[in-house]
């Protein structure tokens, strides 16, 4: 099943975090969002110029999904789980559509 939308998530990794952020993402936020049904299906690392450090595109099948998955508890704690990690965090929903993000 295609995607209908995709919501996108932004941040900065704190410095003296990436340890922690590195392992935390690998072991609790990439599984959690698969379990809770959004999941992530692109990862970009910006390494330079003026643009959010961090992009995760997750699937989003339909509105039902997202609203039950970012209601969930299991969201809530990811997230606040993270924003101990980061900075400026920011999410945006957009139609899927084919070609580039940008």
């Amino acid at each position: 099943m295609k995607p209908r939308y995709h919501l996108i998530l932004t941040w900065d990794i704190r410095p003296g975090q990436e340890q922690k952020y590195s392992e935390f993402i690998n072991n609790r936020l990439a599984p959690g969002l698969v379990e809770i049904g959004l999941p992530p299906s692109d990862v970009f690392y910006t390494t330079y110029g003026a643009a959010p450090q961090i992009m995760v595109i997750l699937d989003v099948p339909n509105q039902a999904t997202l609203k039950k998955a970012i209601h969930s508890e299991r969201f809530a704690k990811l997230k606040q789980a993270l924003m101990e990690l980061i900075d400026n965090y920011d999410q945006r929903l957009i139609e899927a559509k084919t070609g580039s993000y940008f």
